[in-house]
């Protein structure tokens, strides 16, 4: 296994006919480290996965996995990376127990040390009282369990979650994030793209931010909210009012009909605020205060909610 990082892409590109869903895009994940891949749907976060678990290969650029190019599929190299893709994948009409063995047979492993993963996957995912049951008579969060335990059972030295927690109840993505803070601490590498932004905080995840198939920033959450987030009252304006509430506020950002002050203390500001707007202040239609944070962060950033409707382009299937 090599020395330097579990997974490192470098100046890598990737188009689907005319759209580019990455654009010379470099990022490594570390040994031990767990990075938190940020960015709304169509950013090239599921491009990226596929990527790195060798089931694409980039326009230009290079991508390594330990040191080795992932579609290789050299012996041993497949044992390199677990992958968890967003969509559950699992055999329904095999057990629990059936299922586990069969991809920790398929990744290499003898058959004695199959049966020993699945003992030891068993209890961190609660799937000890399931492993006799068939997959297709398992609930959606019992599904999304034994999902997760595929990606590992054949003890990967990087792990691949794409928004692995999806759908998924409290529960099953207590038990998901404890497991992935235990692979981090065991020296796997572990990308982790995701949604839900509380998520990074529990797992004291790094970040790197994709908007665009670039990648716009990297750091730990108290980097980016340091160096990104911004407190701001946003005040939302009908039409007829905006004009007049731009005259009446020249500090504000426009966004169409979102108006944004950026302050340091947004409870004290807003009664100011209204009180300049005077009878612009009837073309309110919502008033929001933005405080530091993750969140925040991520919104100045890339000026995109967390999911925004588009869709990443990438077509290959061979993930489920």
């Amino acid at each position: 296994m090599s020395d330097g990082p579990r997974l490192a892409l470098t100046d890598v590109t990737k188009r689907y006919g005319p759209r580019t869903a990455l654009d010379g895009l470099t990022l490594e994940v570390a040994a031990g480290q767990v990075l938190a891949l940020l960015g709304p749907n169509g950013a090239g976060k599921t491009t990226l996965v596929q990527l790195a678990s060798g089931l694409l290969a980039p326009d230009r650029g290079t991508v390594r996995v330990a040191g080795r190019d992932p579609r290789s599929r050299r012996d041993g190299d497949r044992r390199d990376v677990g992958v968890a893709p967003q969509d559950v994948a699992v055999y329904p009409v095999l057990t629990v127990a059936e299922n586990l063995r069969c991809f920790a047979e398929v990744a290499g492993l003898s058959r004695r040390d199959a049966r020993r993963r699945v003992d030891q996957l068993a209890e961190p995912l609660a799937l000890t009282g399931l492993l006799d049951r068939r997959a297709g008579q398992l609930s959606g969060g019992e599904q999304r369990r034994l999902h997760t335990a595929i990606a590992l059972v054949h003890q990967p030295s990087l792990v691949l979650l794409d928004e692995p927690t999806a759908g998924a109840d409290v529960t099953t993505r207590a038990r998901i994030l404890d497991v992935v803070r235990d692979l981090a601490r065991d020296g796997t590498a572990v990308l982790y793209t995701t949604h839900y932004l509380p998520e990074v905080e529990q797992l004291g995840a790094d970040v790197a931010v994709l908007e665009r198939g670039r990648i716009v920033a990297t750091g730990t959450v108290e980097e980016l909210v340091a160096a990104h987030a911004e407190a701001a009252v946003v005040l939302e304006v009908d039409e007829r009012a905006r004009d007049g509430a731009l005259a009446a506020l020249p500090e504000a950002r426009a966004d169409g009909a979102r108006l944004r002050v950026a302050c340091t203390a947004p409870e004290a500001t807003l009664p100011a605020l209204l009180a300049r707007l005077g009878p612009h202040a009837a073309g309110l239609r919502a008033v929001e205060l933005v405080r530091p944070s993750l969140e925040a962060a991520y919104l100045q950033l890339t000026g995109r909610g967390v999911s925004a409707p588009a869709a990443d382009p990438a077509p290959v299937d061979a993930l489920r």
